[in-house]
């Protein structure tokens, strides 16, 4: 089964168990998928859904921390909690010894040396671990290992 027919029947059973907070995220996720489809005209892939969801998770991470600045906790937990549904359909994170590895290895392959390579490794590591990394970390680890 794709991650969208998946999606699809988590709403249809959201629906019948009438769970409307699961229901109005999963048709939020929903509505962008299609919105992406009719504007590329394209048919989705795992990957495609995968990449939409980590934009969503990013979308909500901002929207706590500033609903959190704002003196807004229970807004930040109703994104908190549109945060973990969402993450119930990313695949599993990689360890941190596997992602320091593709990092090397990524390096090695491009033959990076000083951070105008930066962009080069990042390119190659993307395809790999979006949806399995936080790539605002990964970013992090590339620039201090290309820094060092």
């Amino acid at each position: 089964m794709t991650l969208k027919a998946r999606i699809t029947e988590d709403m249809k059973s959201a629906m019948r168990a009438k769970e409307a907070t699961r229901l109005s995220t999963i048709r939020l996720l929903l509505a962008a998928m299609k919105q992406r489809e009719v504007d590329e005209r394209i048919e989705l892939t795992d990957a495609d859904v995968v990449s939409i969801i980590d934009r969503m998770i990013k979308q909500r991470r901002e929207s706590i921390a500033a609903f959190e600045a704002g003196g807004r906790p229970e807004l930040a937990a109703a994104e908190q909690a549109e945060i973990t549904l969402l993450q119930g359909y990313m695949p599993q994170q990689l360890p941190e010894a596997e992602i320091d590895g593709l990092i090397a290895t990524a390096i090695a392959g491009s033959g990076a040396s000083g951070m105008a390579a930066m962009g080069k490794v990042m390119a190659a590591l993307k395809p790999q671990l979006v949806g399995r990394a936080d790539m605002a970390q990964v970013s992090a680890k590339v620039k201090a290992r290309l820094a060092g």
